[in-house]
């Protein structure tokens, strides 16, 4: 039985505490939350309750730690665990600078833990499938792309959120999504172009990616504005459009009528309580982990190398420096 802990139960939890249910030999053994009200919803989940993480390791024989914290915290806690030979599973993004990721990946290796940044969207299936299409190149040669990544500024937790030396702004919160898609599908691109309007109270960013034979745009925001979130995508091919917009993902083939592809998906209420999309990318990606730390696998859905192509790509797009901060 995997024995895991999860630390931090703020919103995004309830997507994690799902994913971890649907694993079999898994079981929640503790929580940890500086604010006890925090983890009233998940009352009689976890044998044990914690606000002070060092005592939690401390006390607990955990396999696997779940990071939920803000981002400022991610390479702090990670290191304390896979110091303790304690796996670990962290959400996006693990650092705002890139020698954070090697960091962390030598202590994982040195204490021979498994270590997973939660970089969803690679789990997740209507990109799995553009992916998929690219590749095998079913219809003929990518031409062009675009996404988009859209919503009012967090008005939970905004104390740290809207503080760029915490949380990177949009580049890092938001857009790492499409980011880490780019990088993961097509790997890092020749050239970049950046706009950005940024305020103390909102945040937007418009990219273009150009690669050898294409270009993606995409846009992301944390509008002042009660802006519903919305997630978009449109990639143009030789011979077909595929398009996730309005919830729906559609082929629109050469001299054919448009049809849409489904996915079977399982929303969380971790995730509605946020307004993101259903889906069942969440457990993906932890069942995966899982999987790596029972059978003894090398974690290579998600890489080191990777991982600090991303943020070398959103630390060029911040339109001010984060190291020095």
């Amino acid at each position: 039985m995997l024995r895991v802990g999860i630390l931090g139960t703020g919103g995004i939890s309830g997507a994690h505490v799902r994913g971890w249910q649907s694993v079999a030999d898994a079981r929640i053994t503790a929580l940890c939350d500086i604010r006890p009200e925090q983890m009233e919803r998940y009352g009689g989940l976890a044998a044990a309750e914690y606000t002070d993480a060092d005592e939690m390791l401390e006390k607990e024989q955990l396999d696997i730690l779940d990071i939920c914290l803000p981002t400022y915290l991610h390479v702090e806690y990670s290191l304390k665990a896979l110091e303790r030979g304690i796996h670990v599973l962290c959400e996006k993004p693990i650092s705002l600078r890139t020698e954070d990721v090697a960091k962390v990946y030598e202590a994982a290796r040195k204490n021979g833990a498994r270590f997973m940044v939660a970089q969803v969207v690679r789990f997740w299936p209507e990109y799995a499938a553009v992916k998929e299409l690219y590749e095998s190149q079913k219809y003929g040669k990518l031409l062009s792309g675009s996404m988009s990544r859209l919503g009012v500024y967090p008005r939970w937790g905004r104390s740290w959120y809207l503080d760029e030396s915490l949380s990177g702004l949009v580049p890092f919160d938001l857009h790492i999504h499409d980011a880490d898609f780019l990088v993961d599908t097509f790997g890092e691109p020749e050239r970049i172009m950046t706009h950005r309007s940024k305020r103390p109270e909102q945040d937007y960013l418009s990219v273009v990616y150009e690669y050898k034979d294409f270009f993606v745009t995409a846009e992301a925001s944390w509008y002042a504005a009660a802006y519903p979130f919305q997630f978009s995508f449109r990639f143009q091919f030789e011979h077909a459009v595929v398009a996730r917009e309005n919830g729906k993902m559609m082929v629109y083939e050469e001299n054919a009528e448009g049809r849409e592809l489904n996915f079977g998906a399982n929303a969380s209420d971790g995730v509605q309580a946020l307004g993101l999309p259903s889906t069942d990318a969440y457990g993906n990606e932890i069942r995966y982990f899982a999987g790596c730390v029972r059978e003894n696998k090398p974690v290579e859905r998600v890489t080191e190398e990777s991982l600090e192509a991303v943020i070398r790509l959103l630390r060029c797009i911040s339109d001010e420096g984060i190291e020095g901060k």
